[in-house]
């Protein structure tokens, strides 16, 4: 039994009150989330000059140490992101966007539609990226609570997000076309669109940002 069996809804802390939908639901792609959130390739270097510098010296025992060392270090982080998305679930409904994370201590983030400010996209290759959220209001999130689904050095006014997503222009597009819809007492009509397609309010587009290599 895993702490997520008692879930009414998957990804949910209960069951959804009349007349909320769910619009959407994802979990980040691993692979992604090891570059960008544990930045396995930054890691993946540093041994690599760490061992290239020991081989420099002559020290075949260095350099075989910091090799084994270095792929033991990527080996844990790769773990730690697969394990990260899979115990994460990013939903969406017309009326609010949860945030389930959380391996050995699950944790479970509401925020209502109408308290979202603005969305931003960061969009990757191959389709995939990153959906931050400013929140507004008297709602308080802590960035520890919420790493790695938060914008880094953030840290006194915290942007949950979603990150590593695949599709995520359409993800973008459902979450802006549900907040709009929130604010401004519209219809939710999720559609796919391009990335500058987005909006977060009834007149207020959301920014975007340059595809990074994945």
């Amino acid at each position: 039994m895993s702490e997520y069996d008692s879930e009414p809804i998957r990804g949910l802390p209960g069951l959804l009150p009349p007349g909320e939908t769910i619009l959407w639901q994802g979990s980040p792609d691993w692979r992604v989330l090891a570059r960008t959130a544990f930045h396995t390739g930054s890691v993946a270097v540093y041994f690599a000059v760490l061992a290239a510098g020991a081989l420099a010296a002559g020290s075949t025992l260095g350099f075989a140490m910091t090799l084994a060392a270095g792929a033991i270090g990527l080996a844990l982080l790769h773990l730690l992101a697969f394990g990260t998305a899979r115990s994460t679930i990013y939903t969406i409904t017309n009326r609010r966007i949860v945030l389930r994370f959380g391996m050995a201590i699950p944790k479970c983030i509401n925020l209502p539609l109408r308290m979202i400010g603005t969305l931003d996209l960061r969009a990757r290759a191959r389709g995939t990226g990153d959906l931050l959220m400013l929140v507004t209001g008297q709602q308080r999130l802590g960035y520890i609570a919420l790493w790695p689904h938060a914008q880094g050095w953030h840290f006194s006014n915290p942007r949950p997000m979603f990150r590593a997503v695949p599709d995520i222009a359409k993800v973008g597009m459902i979450a802006a076309r549900a907040t709009q819809a929130a604010q401004g007492d519209g219809i939710v009509t999720p559609v796919a669109a391009a990335p500058h397609d987005l909006a977060t309010g009834p007149n207020q587009p959301a920014s975007t940002q340059q595809a990074l290599p994945a």
